[in-house]
This record gives structure tokens, sequence and C-alpha cells, in this order.
């Protein structure tokens, strides 16, 4: 009787891997089939079997898509729940584009406390940015709040020039601030000012497929890309744990 029962056991925990195996051998072939039809310019980082109507999830950079099993079709659009009317692509990439906040470097970034600072955010922001401009006003009105902002030069070369200044400012945080609400700029950065943190920073925004600018990222790790006004900000703060 002992050994039908663990011969069964040992059957079932086969079976289990086998399955398990089926289906990781099944999402790497449909990796390696739809990267040499999508091409290099959009590598896959994931393929995940979903529950809708034996799609398969694949993600592309900060981007979902869906295909078939056999990498045939290609569905690039949003999958809606009918009952409650949520996007459940959208709580999909939300999910995958999420980080671990404690990881970001934050000595490579400008920190701005206000009030008690108890509500904490990191935002990716260019100088000629018009939105970042826009966002930078909305969070002088916010209140109990530490923000560290992260220089992210993206829009050209202009853009460079004035994060170096910034960034060798004697008080960064400020510096940032008067720019972005005042239109005033420090003098230009002395020769002796590095700038090798810049630098960090550009990988350190591609790294997590920050792609445009502000980026906010709130403390459980998630993100919102574009700016943000008070309201929809504090509803946001308030659903963070």
């Amino acid at each position: 009787m002992m050994m039908s029962i663990l011969r069964s056991s040992v059957l079932l925990a086969c079976a289990l891997c086998a399955g398990a195996t089926s289906a990781q051998t099944t999402e790497a072939n449909i990796k390696k089939l739809l990267q040499n039809r999508l091409g290099a310019e959009a590598p896959i980082e994931t393929v995940t079997k979903t529950p809708y109507s034996g799609l398969y999830e694949v993600k592309v950079g900060s981007e979902v898509i869906y295909t078939d099993a056999d990498a045939k079709f290609v569905f690039i659009g949003r999958i809606l729940d009918t009952e409650t009317s949520k996007d459940l692509t959208q709580a999909r990439i939300d999910e995958l584009n999420k980080i671990k906040f404690s990881d970001l470097p934050l000595d490579l970034a400008a920190k701005t406390v206000k009030g008690n600072g108890k509500r904490v955010i990191a935002v990716f922001e260019d100088p000629n940015c018009g939105y970042c401009k826009r966002f930078r006003k909305t969070l002088n009105e916010m209140k109990d709040i530490t923000v560290y902002t992260f220089f992210y030069p993206v829009l050209g070369e202009d853009s460079t020039k004035k994060v170096k200044d910034l960034w060798c400012a004697p008080d960064k945080a400020k510096a940032w601030d008067a720019w972005m609400v005042e239109g005033k700029l420090p003098p230009a950065a002395p020769a002796s000012c590095t700038t090798a943190a810049i630098d960090k920073v550009v990988e350190l925004g591609k790294k997590h497929g920050v792609r445009g600018t502000p980026t906010i990222f709130f403390a459980d790790g998630s993100r919102v890309p574009g700016a943000m006004d008070a309201k929809a900000l504090e509803q946001k703060l308030g659903q963070v744990k």
C-alpha cells in the first residue's frame, strides 16, 4: 500500500515537472521565433502564458503585446475585463514596470524636503521639458513630501549643458527649482566640476526604461509617466502603502 502511494506521488511529481518544462519550452520557442520576426530593435524580455484564450503575453521594453503559441500573429492593444471595465493590459504593464525604490541611488539626485517629508517620490526631469516645469510648480504646492530629482538630459545637447551647470551649483535642489520655476540659471559650471554622476543618471534611466520626462516613481515602486496635477498626485500618494 505504502509503495503504491509513493509510486503515485513520484508519477504525479514527474507529471507536474513535465508540464512546467513543456510550458517553459513553449515560451522559450515563442521568444525565439518572435524575436527573429520582430528584429533586434524590439528586444523581448519575457514571454508568459495568459488565461486569455491561449494568448501569450510578450514584454517588449516597457510595453506588452500578445501572440499565439506558434508566434504567427501579434496582437497590439488592450485587454479589458467586461465585467469590471478594468484595463488588464495596463495593470500588467504597471506590475512589470515596478522597481525596488530602495535600490535607487538617491545620492545621484537632488533632494527637496517639504513639511515632515514623510511621503517620498523620485522624478526624472529634463531641464528643457515643458511638462517637467509644469509638474515642478505642482510639487511646490505639495505639503509633507520628499522629492528626489534625477537630472535626466534626454532632449539634446542644450539639456546636457544645462544639467551640468545645475548639477555643479552649490545647492543643486535650489538651482533646479530656480530654473524650472523662474527660468534662472546658475553660473556656468567650473572646469573642475565632474559630470560622472550625470552619466550614471542617464544609464539609470535607460536601465529602468525611462523614455520620457517627467517620469515619477513612488515608494511602492510604481511609476507614472508624465506630469500629474495636484489632485491626481495627492490621490496616488494616498494609495501608496
